[in-house]
């Protein structure tokens, strides 16, 4: 399956998730489990809360970053809860991009009044 076919069904499961459990209001760690839920239950490998290491110059640094997920070992997800997106969370995204070497990151703000308006692709040399 390829990072852009994974992509269309984590759009699938997320619109989903937010048409049972609601927009605005809910915590970000319920949106994450039942995206998961919802993927799983789609015959897709989920891995949540994946640790990555930081390392500089061949050596591990600090506490290792904390995706929120890791669809089919291709691409990261990583789930908001706010009433706002603000162009950090791309730029997070592309950080662990970056730091997995993966090329396809997903940010979706189940905050927002529709995902369509949440739902950001992040890409590093797709």
């Amino acid at each position: 399956m390829t990072e852009n076919e994974i992509s269309g069904q984590i759009l699938d499961a997320a619109i989903a998730v937010h048409k049972e459990i609601g927009g605005p209001g809910v915590l970000e760690s319920y949106y994450e489990t039942a995206l998961a839920y919802e993927l799983r239950s789609r015959g897709l490998k989920v891995e949540t809360q994946k640790e990555i290491p930081i390392i500089y110059k061949g050596n591990e640094i600090g506490e290792p970053y904390r995706l929120d997920m890791l669809v089919e070992d291709k691409v990261i997800v990583e789930c908001k809860a706010v009433e706002k997106n603000n162009p950090v969370f791309a730029a997070q995204v592309l950080t662990y991009l970056r730091l997995t070497k993966l090329r396809l990151g997903i940010v979706i703000n189940f905050g927002m009044e529709r995902i369509k308006e949440g739902y950001l692709r992040v890409a590093n040399g797709l």
